[in-house]
Formats: structure tokens, C-alpha cells, sequence
């Protein structure tokens, strides 16, 4: 029995293609080129970043408590390493995705980039910390037990970050973060 032939919608699609026929895998070495910052705005920016999460999670402290904690330095290092860490990997993330983007793509490729990242790093940070200080009690390194103790305790800490940690970054955070998308946004074509 003879069958019919492809019809159009069922023929097979041709790669993606740049409009002068070229294929997609030169897109992507674009963008991975575009993607690297210099040293200097990397640097300097992590710092700048880093900077405004401490100060978001200090004067949203005072605003709570005054800053009546006996943590409140330990905070600090830890929300300013956290958004200083994460800036020096999401930056070139967000650049790969807002590269040759509308406004409005740039905006949102650094907002998600930059938001998930600074939390995730500082959740990673406070992990770790919380690792460090409960590490006394867990077993010998390597045993079945040692990693079972080392995923619930890091469950834990993220738990525990994401009830009491999270705050600290509304509402200046999230101004300091529109601000800052909307300016890597302007900035990057």
C-alpha cells in the first residue's frame, strides 16, 4: 500500500538560522562572548552588590529590632558575601540571556538572574555555616550516616534561611534589585 507523501507541517524543520543562513552554533559563541564582563565591572560590581544586600538586611534589622542581636556582624558578612558571590556568577548569566534583547528581556534576564542567585548564595553561605557549627556532633567524614546528617542539616539551614533569612531582603532588596536590573539593562545592548 503506497503512502502519502510529507505534507508540509510534517516535513522536517531546518536548524535555527541566523537571518544571513548561518547556524545557530555561532549565536551561541556570540553570546558566550558577550556574556564576559571586564574585571574590573566584575569586581567592583560585586562589591557594589554586595554592599547594598548588607545594607538591605541591616536597615531592614533596625527597622524590626534596632539591631538589638548579638549576630548582627555575622549577618552582615554573611548577606554582603552572599550578594558579592553571587553577582560574580549571575552577572554573565544575565548577560548571555539579555544579549541583543528587547528592554524589556534585559530587564527580566538580570531581575530572575540576580534575584535567584543572591538567594541561592547566601542560602548556600548560611548552609555552610550552619554546617561548620553543627559538624562536632555528625559522624566520621565518608559514612553512610555523615551524609545523611549533611542532608538534613543543610535541609535544615535552607529551611530555617528561607523563614527568617528572606525577610531581610524586603523591601530595600527588592528596590535595590529594580534598580539594578534596570540599570543592566540600559547599560547592555
Amino acid at each position: 500500500m503506497p503512502t502519502a507523501p510529507l505534507s508540509a507541517p510534517c516535513a522536517r524543520r531546518p536548524r535555527a538560522t541566523r537571518s544571513n543562513g548561518e547556524s545557530g552554533l555561532p549565536v551561541i559563541s556570540e553570546r558566550l562572548r558577550a556574556a564576559r564582563p571586564t574585571l574590573a565591572g566584575l569586581f567592583a560590581g560585586g562589591v557594589f552588590w554586595g554592599a547594598q544586600m548588607l545594607v538591605s538586611a541591616m536597615a531592614t534589622l533596625y527597622l524590626r529590632n534596632g539591631i538589638e542581636t548579638s549576630h548582627a556582624r555575622d549577618l552582615a558578612t554573611l548577606y554582603f558575601a552572599g550578594g558579592s558571590l553571587a553577582w560574580l556568577f549571575m552577572l554573565p548569566v544575565g548577560r548571555f540571556f539579555a544579549h541583543r534583547r528587547s528592554a524589556e528581556t534585559r530587564f527580566a534576564a538580570f531581575f530572575v538572574t540576580l534575584a535567584g542567585g543572591t538567594i541561592l548564595m547566601t542560602a548556600f553561605l548560611f548552609a555552610m555555616d550552619y554546617r561548620v557549627f553543627y559538624a562536632q556532633w555528625h559522624a566520621p567524614f565518608g559514612t553512610l550516616t555523615w551524609f545523611f546528617q549533611l542532608g538534613f542539616t543543610g535541609a535544615s539551614a535552607v529551611y530555617q534561611f528561607s523563614v527568617l533569612g528572606l525577610p531581610l531582603f524586603l523591601p530595600f532588596g527588592l528596590i535595590c534589585l529594580l534598580g539594578t536590573s534596570f540599570a543592566l539593562a540600559k547599560r547592555i545592548r
